[in-house]
């Protein structure tokens, strides 16, 4: 077992986690967090995928990331030492055998390679074959893509100029965007600001590639809002708006589930309790305030969000039954049910004025 291994097992061990438990909540595979622990780094496909688990395991134990990857490569380096008894042999007292020894092999291996170099040498039809494939470009039409890529290929966002080009696929990939270059590793993200507002409203993600395998692509994932990409998402209406039934329809083409929660002659403001249950990328944005913009962290089982508003809030979740939810308002407090395990969700918590006249504030889930 490596110190990495040691330091892993120890600290899951002082959670009182087991590794199925584990297993479970990180979506690492139970056998290769058994490699990492009993540093049997050879159960890994490719190094980048080590790399990740290595990040996301430490991570999830609440180490340090980038101090168990730099233990990882001085491992590395340590693997092969140089013997000591070839530090310490005799010179040899037959130079002249060796030569003509190193000379003979060395001739073999010149015709071997010259050999191996005629019989191997890709025929022009295998040539013409890879060079038939042309690059691809892709529309993100929609709020979320999911796409493997090749070298050359495009990703163009609907309704702007922005584009994502893969340039190159090593142990990172490089991306070609207007705003310049991206370097991405296995598990990584980056955002983008595609429609110039100072905002970022697009999320890369790398998912799967292989570093000494470059014809097969890179799986990325994209999601941005849909107003990023061209389409109108669902607005509220506020205690400064008239009531207008032809916006409430509106809202409700895009929008499904809506659940009243509190109602009043007077819309007040209200909290958002959000307590998570598991790993979640978690987003929100405070709906027709002054200077509020758009919010977004990493939560991990334990943590806790307060979210106060006057108006509505929208929310993005990854993982929707992570995010136990109240709202709390008006000496009431309603539990909101967002969605089931793994499920992505948008969802708006805003006043709306009824025809009746009285404002209600309510659940509606977006299409995402």
């Amino acid at each position: 077992m490596t110190i990495i291994g040691e330091k892993l097992k120890a600290a899951r061990e002082a959670k009182g986690y087991s590794i199925d438990y584990v297993s479970r909540e990180t979506n690492i595979a139970r056998r290769y967090i058994e490699a990492l622990e009993e540093g049997n780094f050879s159960q890994f496909p490719a190094e980048a995928y080590l790399i990740g688990f290595l990040k996301n395991y430490g991570e999830y134990l609440a180490l340090d990331g980038k101090e168990l990857q730099a233990q990882y490569r001085m491992h590395k380096i340590q693997e092969q030492p140089i013997p000591v008894e070839q530090l310490l042999r005799e010179p040899s007292r037959a130079p002249g055998i060796t030569i003509a020894l190193v000379a003979s092999l060395f001739a073999g291996a010149l015709i071997f390679g010259l050999v191996f170099y005629f019989v191997s040498k890709p025929r022009k039809t295998e040539i013409n074959a890879r060079a038939e494939r042309r690059a691809v470009v892709h529309e993100l039409s929609e709020g979320l893509l999911e796409q493997r890529l090749y070298l050359g290929d495009t990703v163009k966002v609907g309704g702007s100029d922005w584009s994502l080009i893969l340039q190159k696929i090593g142990d990172i990939i490089t991306f070609s965007t207007p705003s310049g270059e991206l370097l991405l590793g296995l598990n990584d993200t980056a955002k983008a600001d595609v429609n110039g507002d100072g905002q970022s409203e697009l999320e890369i993600l790398v998912q799967d590639f292989l570093p000494n395998k470059p014809e097969n692509g890179v799986l990325v994932r994209l999601d941005a809002p849909k107003d990023a990409v061209g389409e109108q998402a669902a607005q509220p209406v506020s205690d400064v708006l008239p009531a207008e039934t032809a916006a409430l329809a509106a809202q409700s083409n895009t929008a499904t589930n809506s659940q009243a929660l509190f109602s009043g002659n007077t819309p007040y403001p209200f909290t958002l309790e959000i307590r998570f249950q598991s790993y979640c990328m978690f987003r929100w944005e405070i709906l027709r305030e002054a200077n509020q913009g758009r919010n977004e962290r990493y939560f991990v089982k334990g943590d806790v969000l307060n979210i106060q508003a006057q108006n509505g809030v929208r929310l993005w979740i990854s993982n929707a039954a992570s995010a136990k939810t109240q709202a709390i308002g008006g000496g009431r407090t309603v539990a909101l049910d967002f969605g089931g395990p793994g499920e992505i969700v948008v969802a708006d918590i805003n006043w709306i004025r009824d025809t009746d006249g009285r404002y209600k504030l309510i659940q509606t889930r977006l299409e995402n």
